[in-house]
């Protein structure tokens, strides 16, 4: 069974880029808390995505399946992986996050932990706001085009 994060968090990097990591989230991750982590640039948005290095473990896993033969296969990998870096929590809970990541996602001081399912994403608080209210999605429609073809395991 894998890592199902639940929640929403707004933080404030202090004067050193740094986040208090949210309780919840600590409890949550309680058995992984002594193990870096894992900080990337997000594929489809200006945020970034936050793995425990085991379920980044998983992801790579995939990634390694890839034929680096395959110019395509290798110019993801690349871009996938580009900005990435180990980060863990201090001996207060707090988690730097990277000047340059910062810079990639517009990240000042306020901002919003967001999970999704097997990692948290790291967005500016501004830009989370804009993604979740955007009127030009339709998330009735989505919900239905994304889990409505899904079948059931019991079919």
């Amino acid at each position: 069974m894998g890592l199902h994060l639940i929640g929403v968090y707004e933080c404030k990097l202090d004067v050193k880029s740094r986040l208090m990591f949210p309780k919840a989230f600590k409890h949550q991750l309680a058995s992984f808390l002594n193990a870096p982590f894992i900080i990337k640039r997000s594929v489809f948005h200006n945020c970034l995505e936050l793995f425990p290095i085991h379920e980044w473990d998983k992801v790579v896993s995939d990634i390694n399946k890839l034929n680096r033969f395959v110019k395509k296969n290798n110019d993801f990998i690349r871009m996938f992986t580009a900005g990435v870096k180990v980060v863990s929590l201090d001996l207060t809970g707090r988690l730097l996050i990277p000047k340059d990541l910062q810079v990639y996602a517009s990240i000042k001081k306020e901002i919003v932990l967001s999970s999704s399912a097997n990692m948290i994403e790291i967005w500016a608080k501004d830009a989370y706001e804009k993604v979740i209210n955007n009127d030009a999605v339709d998330f009735a429609k989505l919900a239905e085009e994304v889990m409505g073809s899904q079948e059931t395991e019991n079919e």
